[in-house]
C-alpha cells in the first residue's frame, strides 16, 4: 500500500452520500469550477480524436449527468454508463436526459465498480476522487474495467484547493488552543496522484495541474454554497457545540480580513488532470 494512507481523518461515506443527496437538486445551478473542469476534460478528449473513438464509456462520480450529456452529443452511438455514490444525483441525471440513447445509471462506489473486467473503452471522472481517503483501490478498479488499450481520463481537486479556508481555519484553531482538532479535508498532492497511478501499472502517464478561482460576496455566501452542493461536511468539519461555533466564527473573520479582494472573497482550487492508458 502506498503512502496515500497518510491522510487527515477517515472519510465517512454515509455522510458524504447523504450530503450530496441533499445537494443534488441545486448542484448544477451552484457549481462553477466543476463546470470549467468538465469543459477542460472534454477539450482533452477531443484532442484524442479520431485515434480514440470509444464505444463504451463509464463516468465515475457522474453526479447530475452534466458530463454524460456532453458525451452523448459527442459520441451518439456509444453506450454510456454513469455511477455515483449518491442516489439523489442519479435521479437528477436520469431526469436530465432528453435524448434517447444507450445509457445506464447506477448507484455505486468508485472503489468497487459493479462492472465486469474489460467492459469499457474509456473511463472518465471529474471532481470525484478527492472525496476518497486513498486513491489506490479506485485507480485499480478503473484499470480493471478498462479494455486493453482503453483510456482513463480524470480530474480531481488537489492540495491547493480551499487554501484560504484551510489557512483561516487553522488560525482560528490556534486562537482557541485547539490545533490538535483540525478536521479540514486532506486533498491529494500531484505526487500522491502519480504514486497511485503507478500502482496498477498504467502506461503513457500524463499528469498536470491548473489553478482556478471563484469569488463570493462574503465568506458566509461561500460556506452556504459549499453546504448547498453537499461539500460542506467534507471540506470543514468542526466540533459541534459552542466551541465549534466559536472557531467557525473566528475562521470567517480571518478569512474576510486576510483574503478579501476587489472582486470579493476568493476561493482557490487546484485541479489535477490525469490521462493514462491500459496496456
Amino acid at each position: 500500500m502506498s503512502s496515500l494512507k497518510k491522510f487527515m481523518g477517515k472519510i465517512d461515506r454515509t455522510k458524504v452520500r447523504k450530503a450530496f443527496d441533499r445537494g443534488s437538486c441545486r448542484y448544477e445551478e451552484t457549481v462553477i469550477v466543476q463546470k470549467l473542469v468538465i469543459d477542460s476534460i472534454l477539450s482533452e478528449l477531443s484532442k484524442l480524436k479520431p485515434a480514440i473513438f470509444p464505444r463504451r464509456i463509464l463516468d465515475v462520480g457522474a453526479g447530475t449527468g452534466m458530463l454524460l450529456r456532453s458525451l452523448q452529443r459527442s459520441y451518439p452511438e456509444a453506450f454510456l454508463a454513469g455511477l455515483d455514490l449518491a442516489p439523489g444525483m442519479g435521479i437528477e441525471a436520469i431526469n436530465s436526459f432528453q435524448e434517447e440513447g444507450k445509457h445506464l445509471y447506477v448507484q455505486g462506489d468508485a472503489e468497487n465498480l459493479p462492472f465486469a473486467d474489460g467492459t469499457f473503452d474509456l473511463v472518465i471522472s471529474t471532481s470525484t476522487y478527492q472525496w476518497l481517503s486513498v486513491l489506490d483501490q479506485a485507480f485499480f478498479e478503473a484499470k480493471r474495467v478498462l479494455a486493453p488499450g482503453g483510456i482513463f481520463l480524470f480530474a480531481l481537486f488537489g492540495e491547493g484547493t480551499l487554501s484560504e479556508l484551510k489557512s483561516s481555519y487553522q488560525r482560528a484553531l490556534c486562537t482557541e488552543n485547539a490545533t490538535g482538532k483540525d478536521r479540514t479535508h486532506h486533498f491529494f498532492s500531484q505526487g500522491e496522484v502519480l504514486s497511485a497511478l503507478a500502482q496498477p501499472g498504467f502506461s503513457d502517464l500524463l499528469v498536470k495541474n491548473s489553478r482556478e478561482k471563484e469569488y463570493y460576496p462574503d465568506v458566509a455566501a461561500f460556506l452556504q454554497s459549499l453546504k448547498g452542493i453537499g461539500a460542506g461536511t467534507t471540506a470543514c468539519m468542526p466540533e459541534k457545540g459552542l466551541g465549534g461555533r466559536r472557531i467557525i466564527t473566528k475562521m470567517m473573520e480571518f478569512y474576510q480580513r486576510d483574503f478579501l479582494e476587489e472582486k470579493g472573497v476568493p476561493v482557490s482550487y487546484e485541479v489535477i488532470y490525469g490521462r493514462v492508458r491500459k496496456v
